[in-house]
C-alpha cells in the first residue's frame, strides 16, 4: 500500500510513500525496549540541551516548513510560520520547566521518608492528525521525551511530508534515531502496535470515532491513553458584550486553519438583544476574508485538505439547510480546482440539525439566538462535545464566574477565542476525551508517579 501526498489547492500529486512491511515494523517493534532503556537513563541535562537545539533548528527551517504544510494540507503560510514558532516555543518551555515538574516531591508522613518520583513509561504510540501536522506532533512528543519515554508516530497519510522532516528536524538535533520514530502504517497495523508487548502507552489527537476505536483496544490492553477528540465549541454573546471586540475573536477562531480546528469557535450563541447586530458585523467580517492560494500572503483561508472532508462539510451545511437553518453568506462549492470552501455563516440553527448536533470541520459558522443568559448557557452545554468554550461580556467579573462554574468544557475563555499554550493544560471532557496535554499535567500524564517509603 502506498500513501499518497496530494496538493488540495491544485489536486497534483506531491509524493507518495510506501507502507511498512510486517518484518520492517516488527524490527521497529523489537528495537523500542533497548531505546527506551537507553534514553530512560539519558542524563536530563543532555535531554534539555536538545530540546533547545530543536527550537533552533525548527526556527532555522521555518520557512520551508511552513511552505511543506501548505504544499500538503493547505494551511496559508503565514499561519504555518505561527506553528513553526508555536513548536519552538513549546521545546523551550519544557527546556526551562520540564525538570521541575519531574523532581521528586517529598510528602510528609510518620515514616522515615516518604515521597514521589516520576519514571517514563516507556514506549508511546502517537496517532496523529493533518491539521496541525507539526504542533500537534510536539505538543505530545516534547513532554513524553523530556520525561524519558520514546515515541512511535502514526501520522495522517496525506501528510506523511511533515512526519518525515519532523524526524529529520529531530535527528539533525542530536536526538537518537530510535527515540522517535516515524511509522508509516495502516490502521490495522496501528492496532498491532498498540497490542504490542512493548508499547505501554497512546495518545491520539481525532475524530470521536477514532478515540472509541483506539480506546476499546487500550482498555483491553490497559494502557494509558490520552484521547484529544472532537468538538463543537459554543462562544457565548451576553448582552453587554463588547461586540467589536466579540465578533473578531469569533471570526477569527471560526477562520483559523481554513475552520479545521478542533478548538475553534463553531456555534455563537447570541442573546436576542444583541443577535441582529452581532449577525450583520459577523457576515461582514467573514465575507471580507480572502480565500485563495496558501501561498499567497493575503490569503487567510485556504482550501480544505482533502475532497472527502469538503464533500462532508458541504452536506452538513445542506441537510442544516433541510432542516430549517438559513444561508447568511457562502454555503456553495466553488468551481474550479481545488478544495476550497468558502467562509459560510447559518442563521436559525437548531437541535437536530448537524450545524448543532455535529462538528462542522471548516469554515462554516452557525449562529443561534438565545432568550436570556441563562438560555444561552443551557444552549451551550447542549452538545456531546466539551472541548472549549467562551464567553464575552463587560462583566468580567460574570463572566468568569460562567467559565468557572457554568461552561461545561475542558479550557474557558472570557473576551477571547480559544487557544492552546504550552503554559496551560489542554483538553476536554465529554466526547472531546479525556486526559490532558501541555503544562505540568501534560508532562505528567505518561509517568510511573511512583510512591517511595524508607522505614
Amino acid at each position: 500500500m502506498a500513501f499518497e501526498s496530494i496538493n488540495p489547492a491544485t489536486g497534483q500529486l506531491i509524493a507518495s510513500y510506501s507502507e511498512l512491511t510486517s518484518e520492517e515494523l516488527r524490527a521497529v517493534l523489537e528495537q523500542s525496549p533497548a531505546a527506551f532503556d537507553a534514553w530512560r537513563n539519558t542524563a536530563m541535562d543532555r535531554r534539555i540541551e536538545i530540546c533547545r537545539a530543536v527550537a533552533d533548528l525548527l526556527r532555522q527551517r521555518r520557512e520551508a516548513l511552513s511552505v511543506l504544510m501548505a504544499d500538503e494540507m493547505g494551511k496559508p503560510v503565514r499561519e504555518g510560520r505561527a506553528e513553526v514558532d508555536k513548536c519552538a516555543w513549546v521545546c523551550e518551555y519544557y527546556a526551562d520547566e520540564g525538570p521541575s515538574f519531574l523532581t521528586p516531591e517529598p510528602i510528609p508522613t510518620e515514616f522515615a521518608q516518604s515521597y514521589v518520583v516520576f519514571e517514563p513509561l516507556g514506549p508511546l504510540l502517537a496517532i496523529m492528525p493533518w491539521n496541525f501536522p507539526l504542533w500537534q506532533v510536539f505538543r505530545c512528543t516534547v513532554p513524553a521525551v523530556v520525561a524519558g519515554n520514546i515515541v512511535l508516530l502514526k501520522h495522517a497519510p496525506n501528510v506523511t511530508g511533515c512526519a518525515l522532516a519532523i524526524a529529520e528536524v529531530l535527528k539533525d538535533a542530536g536526538l537518537p534515531e530510535n527515540v522517535f520514530r516515524v511509522l508509516l502504517i495502516s490502521h490495522r497495523q496501528a492496532e498491532a502496535v498498540l497490542r504490542h508487548r512493548a508499547v505501554r502507552a497512546v495518545t491520539l489527537t481525532g475524530s470521536t470515532r477514532a478515540g472509541r476505536a483506539v480506546g476499546k483496544v487500550a482498555g483491553e490492553e490497559l494502557k494509558k491513553a490520552v484521547f484529544e477528540l472532537g468538538g463543537s465549541d459554543p462562544y457565548v454573546v451576553l448582552h453587554d458584550a463588547d461586540l467589536d471586540q466579540a465578533v473578531e475573536a469569533c471570526a477569527v477562531s471560526r477562520l483559523i486553519n481554513s475552520g479545521q480546528s478542533c478548538i475553534a469557535a463553531k456555534r455563537f450563541v447570541v442573546v436576542r438583544s444583541r443577535y441582529d447586530e452581532f449577525e450583520r458585523r459577523l457576515v461582514d467580517r467573514m465575507a471580507a476574508t480572502q480565500v485563495g492560494d496558501p501561498h499567497d500572503a493575503n490569503s487567510t483561508v485556504g482550501p480544505l485538505a482533502r475532497g472527502d472532508l469538503r464533500d462532508t462539510l458541504h452536506q452538513q451545511v445542506q441537510r442544516s439547510v433541510a432542516l430549517g437553518a438559513r444561508v447568511l453568506l457562502g454555503g456553495v462549492v466553488p468551481d474550479g480546482p481545488g478544495t476550497f470552501y468558502p467562509p459560510t455563516v447559518l442563521s436559525h440553527v437548531g437541535p437536530g440539525m448537524p450545524a448543532y448536533d455535529e462538528e462542522l470541520f471548516g469554515p462554516v459558522a452557525a449562529l443561534i439566538p438565545a432568550d436570556d443568559e441563562k438560555h444561552a448557557l443551557n444552549i451551550a452545554n447542549d452538545s456531546a462535545y466539551g472541548l472549549g468554550s467562551a464567553v464575552f461580556s463587560a462583566d468580567v467579573r460574570r463572566a468568569g464566574q460562567i467559565a468557572e462554574r457554568e461552561l461545561r468544557a475542558g479550557s474557558c475563555f472570557v473576551n477571547a477565542f480559544v487557544r492552546s499554550d504550552p503554559r496551560l493544560p489542554f483538553g476536554g471532557i465529554k466526547d472531546s476525551g479525556y486526559g490532558r496535554e501541555l503544562s505540568h499535567f501534560g508532562i505528567r500524564e505518561f509517568v510511573n508517579i511512583k510512591t517511595i517509603v524508607v522505614v
